[in-house]
């Protein structure tokens, strides 16, 4: 090609990238997200730091169980040390955090990425849905598999595949939705050479996902017999469909008619039911997005008697009201569709008092995000209106404002909920969910002065929409590490996709801790089968 040639091609080029900026509906601190510009040495289009060793010089680092003063030195993705004045070299790069919080980066245990659910599939894939995370101080998120026609197996494979573009470490449940030999035998596998240690099982959506109480048991025996956490999102199918046909029957079809058709009561109503079965099995129970009063105070009871059951409220059933469903513009109100249905004014209260009192034990998001194309499928009909909300990118700092600065909980209990208790509970602790020697480097710094706005506009999720529109608030994540890397700086990302790793997660965690013991003492409890003499005659 001629040197004249050359030039035309490039000013024509330089053209047409002019022109995409211009009418592009991408914002631009998304842009890279659309594109998924290459790992290299230039990520996002941002020069990435080629150091491996990082120095957090003079921070408050904060644990679960422990806050002080100290510099972290991180080598090799590791966190090789925390002490008061390490010296190191000029190798090394120096981020400089006093008066700030360095804390474990965030685990978010509920989120769904390259989900195909309702006719559609989620806006957000593993590379767009994590580098919001990593915008918002989460390193590390545990997703849900879908079985393929059933088979587990195919679906693990499947996620797999659409993980190849994670930019961060990641992990997997695995959803239950039908019952026979075959998934019992690959359950085993999913545990014993898959490195996932928790099932779901889905008490709503009738005709798609929900099982029945006879395949719940039996899910329920099998997840204790292989160590493995059981979850159940927890609303009633049945009572949801007949409710479903009685709005449509009042003429009600907008996106208020979601959350008339699904009320508290029925979500209060499958918790009970969930807990009392595993309690008659005598395996840990997870309640998934506890969204109501009702499943709140079912949790409550149960834990008091002993049970073994977490609770996990979402960042939109803390902070949101169910006031948006009722907007006028369909758009703005299908954004909040979600199920549970974010609810009235009282409960978001609710379950603050209970998360800071222990009753709820973690926070995730249910992230979940479809866009205002995809959520006018249901324009005539809220029965069609994909489900999900967006939050992976807004719950730390969420967190942080409404619970930290209101002084509902304290610095070290903030680290519980969005990072520590979810590595217990999935037993990756403390490779994840601290700050010590020895564990890996991911890492944010939150400057508790600074403060934040969130807008699509400015968001990194694929969304067009955002269900925290305007929200402002203190508390500000300015820097997060992920692997030993700065992948977030003064807002500026420097991800790529593929560099993501799957996080295998063992089974028997903390919650299994005496089931055995538990079990030897009800079969002496029995007093039976009782010796009986037949008369002779």
């Amino acid at each position: 090609m001629d040197t004249s040639l050359r030039l035309h091609t490039i000013r024509i080029a330089s053209l047409l990238v002019l022109v995409l900026s211009i009418f592009s509906p991408v914002s631009e601190s998304n842009q890279f997200c659309e594109t998924g510009i290459g790992y290299g040495d230039l990520e996002c289009g941002i020069a990435s730091s080629s150091s491996s060793k990082i120095l957090i010089k003079g921070g408050t680092v904060v644990n679960a169980h422990h806050l002080e003063i100290a510099d972290v030195y991180i080598e090799a993705g590791i966190i090789a040390a925390v002490k008061s004045n390490i010296k190191v070299g000029d190798d090394v790069t120096v981020l400089d955090a006093t008066g700030k919080f360095v804390m474990p980066g965030g685990i978010d245990p509920h989120t769904h990425l390259a989900m195909e659910f309702m006719g559609t599939e989620t806006i957000d894939d593993f590379f767009s849905g994590q580098a919001a995370a990593l915008a918002g101080g989460t390193t590390m998120h545990i997703d849900f598999v879908i079985p393929a026609n059933g088979s587990l197996s195919s679906g693990f494979e499947t996620y797999l595949g659409k993980a190849k573009r994670s930019c961060m470490d990641y992990g997997f449940h695995m959803a239950i939705t039908k019952w026979d030999e075959t998934v019992s035998r690959e359950m085993e596998v999913m545990v014993k050479e898959k490195g996932i240690n928790s099932f779901k099982f889905f008490l709503a959506y009738k005709g798609s996902l929900m099982i029945n109480d006879e395949l719940l048991l039996e899910g329920f025996k099998k997840c204790k017999s292989l160590g493995a956490l059981a979850m159940v999102h927890a609303e009633n199918g049945d009572a949801v469909f007949e409710g479903q046909k009685r709005m449509i029957e009042l003429g009600i079809t907008g996106p208020e008619g979601h959350a008339l058709s699904r009320p508290p009561v029925l979500e209060g109503e499958a918790t009970a039911r969930a807990i009392r079965l595993a309690g008659f099995v005598n395996t840990p129970l997870y309640i998934v997005h506890v969204m109501s009063i009702d499943a709140m105070e079912e949790i409550a009871k149960a834990r008091k008697s002993g049970q073994r059951v977490i609770g996990e409220p979402v960042a939109s059933g803390l902070v949101l009201d169910d006031s948006g469903l009722w907007d006028p513009d369909f758009d703005t109100a299908a954004k909040f569709v979600m199920s549970p249905p974010i609810r009235a004014p009282g409960h978001g209260k609710a379950l603050q008092a209970a998360l800071s009192t222990g009753v709820l034990q973690l926070v995730g998001t249910d992230h979940c995000t479809f866009n205002s194309t995809q959520k006018a499928f249901g324009i005539d009909d809220f029965r069609k209106i994909p489900n999900g909300v967006n939050g992976v990118e807004e719950r730390m700092h969420l967190v942080w404002d409404t619970m930290v600065e209101s002084g509902q909980i304290s610095v070290t209990d903030y680290v519980r909920l969005t990072s520590t208790e979810c590595a217990r509970i999935f037993n990756i602790y403390p490779r994840k969910g601290a700050i010590l020697p020895g564990s890996d480097a991911d890492i944010i710094i939150l400057n508790p002065n600074s403060s934040f706005e969130i807008s699509a506009a400015s968001h990194h999720s694929r969304s067009d929409t955002n269900v925290y529109e305007g929200r402002r608030g203190k508390g500000k994540v300015e820097v997060t590490i992920a692997g030993g890397r700065v992948v977030w700086e003064n807002g500026q990302l420097k991800v790529g996709p593929g560099s993501g790793r799957y996080v295998e997660m063992p089974p028997f965690g903390y919650l299994f801790g005496g089931i055995e013991k538990a079990d030897a003492k009800y079969l002496s409890s029995l007093r039976a089968p009782v010796k009986r003499f037949k008369a002779i005659t």
